[in-house]
């Protein structure tokens, strides 16, 4: 695993300390979703790994050997420029799996894969995988059901770009970040933000102070409190609305099971 940090993140003065927060392979919704057999058959093999702010899993083209069931951590995975500006395509948690090109059959992806919260997964050496996807009909059907619902939140994520404003790109991103983490705290710069969502960071610290005047957050040195999350979703496009409606249809209910 790379120990490099991408650069639009390392700006930030310190990696936050990653809390120890107890692991489970359950608190992944894809992992928690196999067969009882099939996740017993992988149990030994999953290695749980923590992973700072800004870790890059997997550079633009190149082969992981690995896949990762996050638990605590969100990944980004970026789009990146010839000259170096970057946007991100799609986020990953607790809800997925980072590699999908490897059972996929493609082997690599031109887009980063970048820790943009911090936290826990478990790893998975990615050829154990891919022979259960080929050997395992309900593997290869929840890892495809899943797919379908990453390239619905790709899809949406250039809709809302494109359209939106600022703010309910900001208030997408929030929200989809809740989804994804144990608590309704990020620790995200508005540059990085920015950076993110491929606007200027002025748009992004004005759409800000709108939510936070507002009480819908609260903001403070990189740390970011969502307060009111009901009247955040008010203030959301309906890319939000598609994205989560698509996750849900496609994928287990983890609570239920």
């Amino acid at each position: 695993m790379s120990t490099t940090i991408h650069p639009h993140i390392s700006h930030i003065s310190h990696i936050p300390h990653i809390p120890h927060i107890p692991n489970d392979p359950h608190q992944n919704h894809l992992l928690a979703a196999l067969p009882a057999d099939e996740l017993k058959r992988l149990l030994p093999h999953l290695q749980l790994v923590s992973m700072p702010l800004g870790k890059i899993l997997c550079g633009s083209d190149c082969k992981s050997n690995h896949v990762y069931f996050p638990t605590t951590l969100i990944v980004s995975l970026l789009s990146i420029t010839q000259c170096g500006r970057s946007v991100e395509i799609a986020r990953v948690g607790s809800e997925g799996i980072v590699g999908v090109a490897l059972f996929m059959g493609g082997d690599s992806m031109p887009q980063l894969s970048v820790v943009q919260s911090a936290g826990y997964a478990y790893r998975l050496k990615g050829q154990l995988l891919i022979q259960e996807f080929n050997q395992v009909a309900p593997v290869a059907h929840l890892l495809l059901r899943y797919t379908q619902a990453l390239l619905t939140q790709i899809g949406q994520t250039a809709v809302c770009n494109r359209y939106h404003s600022v703010e309910q790109q900001l208030c997408r991103w929030l929200l989809l970040s809740l989804d994804r983490l144990p608590s309704n705290e990020l620790t995200m710069t508005h540059e990085s933000i920015a950076n993110m969502l491929g606007v200027r960071r002025e748009g992004v610290t004005e759409a800000a102070c709108k939510l936070q005047r507002a009480g819908l957050i609260h903001y403070y040195r990189g740390h970011i409190t969502v307060l009111d999350r009901p009247r955040l979703e008010t203030r959301v496009c309906e890319c939000y609305k598609v994205v989560k409606k698509e996750y849900d249809r496609l994928l287990p209910d983890i609570s239920t099971m």
